[in-house]
């Protein structure tokens, strides 16, 4: 096995169960958390132990981690690799398997004795405590968190209770102090980079905003402004919400009270995997009298097969009235949302999974062309941003119409 990083060993052979690793570009991290899974299989004294690399997507972990597990483990693989299932079987009967958070309803069911979490940043925050968590409890597995900064979100917290835990320790590597990248390099890409990415990506900076984030700004603004905070939902107004309906991934669901020229956004929910009669009920189980339901244009179209809008099945138990939304080019729902957002508040609570997709939500990067493209990525953070920009444009248009009513009529001077 190649040597250990004397700057990695922290994070590969930690001395507490759950360990986080701060690390800047070109650190090394990914063969480190290759080299960790690997030693753990190894030296597992449980039968069939099991240990996973994940990464934010399957094709992430395919590119960053595959071709160095099956080259380092090679002296002590039982079998050759399985290409289909990224999947090593080691001398000891133990294995190694590459995983994307992106499909983490796969993982439900599994068993892990350790697991790697790398580009935690991107991942959604709800992996961790609804899937990883629980699959490492019966055999109290072990845990790695690395990554690069990406904003004070989900990786910031975790970083932070690790500072505060006796079961945890943390590692930041930054690159003007472990002396990986070489003086002149440094200074290059000092050259070529804003000074929030250098922070972020050479310093490990939690404060530098995120690159391309529409939403970063914005969201930082409102926290110094104290508008992410406790937000008690007004029993005497009725609760609008706005709608993101995942097919084969996330559901997202935002709930608002206008209450003069304030909005406040009392809570978030999201759900994978649910049916659609399944989610509705989860809302009408919460304490609110509801208003509007603010649903994307394609809620109205008919299935081939059934011959039933969704719009009809969400209707069927008890979710009216719905407005059905104009079909908007994502460019639409970002300039809405960015007029909306200065005149919101925050349940910091109930809306901090929604808030980190706020934040998170970010322009498309071309590496070829090094430039960010005009459409956004999808990732887990497109489905909460896409429900809130759904219920900007067309509060918006609400709201324009509301004023075209009021406009009075003048007539004409004989």
């Amino acid at each position: 096995m190649l040597a250990i990083r004397p700057q990695l060993r922290p994070m590969v052979i930690p001395k507490t169960r759950f360990s986080v690793g701060v690390c800047h570009r070109r650190a090394g991290k990914t063969v480190g958390a290759v080299q960790r899974s690997l030693l753990k299989a190894l030296t597992c004294e449980l039968p069939e132990a099991r240990t996973a690399y994940i990464a934010p997507t399957y094709g992430q972990a395919k590119r960053a981690a595959w071709d160095y597990i099956k080259s380092i483990s090679r002296p002590v693989a039982a079998e050759p690799p399985h290409e289909t299932e990224l999947r090593v079987t080691l001398l000891n009967g133990s294995r190694v398997q590459l995983f994307g958070a992106d499909n983490a309803d796969s993982l439900r069911g599994m068993y892990f004795d350790d697991v790697v979490l790398d580009e935690y940043a991107d991942m959604n925050p709800t992996v961790w405590p609804l899937v990883i968590r629980p699959a490492l409890a019966d055999r109290r597995g072990s845990a790695l968190f690395i990554g690069t900064p990406k904003g004070r979100n989900s990786f910031w917290d975790i970083w932070e209770k690790a500072g505060s835990s006796v079961d945890w320790s943390r590692t930041m590597l930054r690159a003007s102090e472990t002396g990986l990248i070489a003086a002149d390099e440094l200074a290059a890409a000092r050259l070529e980079l804003t000074d929030d990415q250098y922070e972020q990506e050479f310093e490990c900076s939690f404060d530098a905003a995120i690159i391309g984030s529409y939403y970063g700004a914005d969201i930082q603004q409102l926290d110094k402004d104290k508008r992410i905070t406790a937000v008690p939902h007004e029993r005497a107004v009725s609760v609008d919400t706005a709608w993101d309906l995942g097919i084969d991934d996330a559901t997202a669901v935002w709930f608002f009270q206008a209450i003069g020229r304030e909005i406040r956004v009392i809570d978030y929910y999201e759900a994978s995997n649910l049916s659609l009669t399944d989610t509705a009920r989860a809302l009408l189980s919460k304490p609110y009298v509801y208003g509007t339901h603010y649903l994307p244009h394609d809620v109205a179209i008919r299935e081939l097969t059934s011959g039933k809008a969704r719009k009809d099945t969400l209707e069927g138990v008890g979710i009216r009235p719905i407005h059905v939304g104009v079909k908007a080019d994502p460019t639409d729902r970002i300039n809405a949302a960015r007029m909306m957002l200065p005149r919101c508040v925050f349940d910091a609570v109930k809306c901090k999974t929604g808030l980190e997709a706020l934040r998170h939500y970010r322009k498309q990067w071309d590496d070829k062309r090094k430039a960010f493209q005009q459409h956004p990525y999808h990732d887990w953070s497109s489905h909460g941003a896409d429900a809130f920009g759904e219920f900007a444009v067309n509060y918006r248009q609400k709201i324009e119409r509301s004023n075209i009513r009021r406009r009075p009529n003048l007539g004409t001077r004989a």
